[in-house]
């Protein structure tokens, strides 16, 4: 057993809209698993692997806190990857911060209303 291994999931009202916006903003490859007895799809995000399937119940109202583990993904650009998070439907939770020697951070609703953050490495912010 690897330690290090990720595997996600991400809870969604409608799939559809959910799989379209994640392969957008971040390319990921999504894939139906006709062996899970749910509508579940496969993700690869070329490093963790994850899953996606129908939220099993209702998620908290907006602007309540989360209930769920908040995932953060790092990316290369933050701003050019937060303008694709807001242009396919995405909204700010947190605006970008500076964690002082290590990156930039920030968080956002996605269409399904999940929070989840990205950052990018510099060592020079803050």
């Amino acid at each position: 057993m690897n330690d290090g291994y990720i595997f996600f999931e991400i809870h969604v009202d409608d799939v559809g809209r959910a799989v379209k916006f994640y392969q957008t903003v971040f390319g990921w490859k999504m894939s139906r698993n006709p062996g899970v007895p749910i509508e579940y799809y496969d993700i690869e995000t070329g490093g963790s692997c994850g899953g996606m399937l129908q939220r099993p119940v209702q998620a908290p109202s907006l602007g309540q806190g989360t209930n769920a583990f908040v995932c953060s993904l790092e990316v290369g650009d933050f701003d050019s990857i937060a303008a694709k998070i807001l242009s396919n439907g995405g909204q700010v939770a947190l605006e970008k911060f500076p964690i002082p020697g290590r990156c930039w951070q920030g968080y956002f609703v996605d269409t399904e209303g999940n929070t989840f953050g990205i950052f990018e490495v510099d060592e020079k912010a803050g």
